[in-house]
């Protein structure tokens, strides 16, 4: 197929999972009735809380639980490829999980399994605002990219966004399409959401659908919104608000092709990441 239409869902997600659901559920359906092929749900979609550690109480086992099983039937009743945002996946650790990005063919069938690699501590500059993400979360240590009917997929999870490095080795296995579940702070959206996934587009000549958090949720956390999808030139096809939505937009792939071809950066490469020492 030359074209097929991407989505990425943005969600304002709480604490009560049924609810979180119940919304990711209609955006799903919106999106297929849109024509989707492929949608996105944004990091944290199911469960977003201002205690962190009640996470730990909806982690589920690898491969079963409500969550993972929502996602399979629904990815199956609209027909759609589904990026799964992120949900918690227990490790061996007690008290830490992985924030894990599954995704699902249109069958429901689970087709690959990422998980976050690199974990949000920060001091937000200029502001009060501080994250631990590691204190919750392990890190994982492989990257996914999958064959899919129309592109090889690459996922990552919004802080990842700030590795170019990540996304290369994601181009380097065939990668035209980046998936970014994220929850960026409403802060760090403002300064660098846009510029960050313009660039991770033209560096990797690839379309980037990156779908957010947006809006105020438990504990007063604040989030960016302004779910994307960017073409392979760094263009906006769509963008969404600061609200929950549905935007979406087609890829090309002739054009993708014929740009690949007829700007062949991808080739002129000279330099490779050196190992640390």
């Amino acid at each position: 197929m030359n074209t097929v239409r991407l989505a990425a869902l943005q969600m304002t997600s709480g604490d009560d999972v049924a609810a979180n659901l119940e919304a990711a559920r209609r955006l799903l359906h919106e999106a297929a009735r849109a024509g989707a092929r492929l949608a996105v749900l944004p990091e944290n979609f199911a469960f977003m809380s201002a205690d962190e550690g009640a996470r730990a109480g909806i982690a589920e086992a690898d491969g079963e639980g409500p969550i993972q099983d929502f996602l399979a039937a629904t990815a199956r009743a609209c027909g759609l490829w589904l990026v799964g945002g992120t949900i918690p996946i227990r490790s061996a650790e007690s008290g830490r999980s992985f924030a894990a990005c599954i995704v699902w063919d249109e069958q429901g069938r689970r087709v690959g399994r990422y998980d976050k690699m690199h974990l949000f501590d920060v001091q937000v500059p200029g502001s009060t605002e501080a994250y631990r993400e590691s204190t919750r979360t392990m890190p994982g240590d492989g990257l996914l990219a999958l064959e899919t009917p129309f592109g090889v997929l690459g996922v990552a999870v919004c802080y990842d966004l700030r590795f170019p490095e990540l996304f290369r080795g994601l181009q380097a296995r065939g990668a035209s399409i980046l998936a970014l579940p994220a929850a960026f702070t409403r802060r760090t959206g403002e300064a660098h959401w846009h510029v960050l996934l313009k660039a991770r587009a033209i560096e990797n000549l690839a379309y980037v659908v990156a779908a957010a958090q947006g809006g105020e949720h438990p504990g007063g956390r604040r989030t960016y919104g302004h779910s994307l999808v960017i073409g392979p030139w760094g263009e906006v096809l769509a963008e969404a608000g600061s609200t929950p939505g549905v935007v979406s937009a087609a890829l090309d792939q002739a054009y993708l092709q014929r740009l690949r071809t007829d700007f062949p950066v991808l080739d002129h490469r000279r330099l490779q990441a050196a190992p640390a020492p």
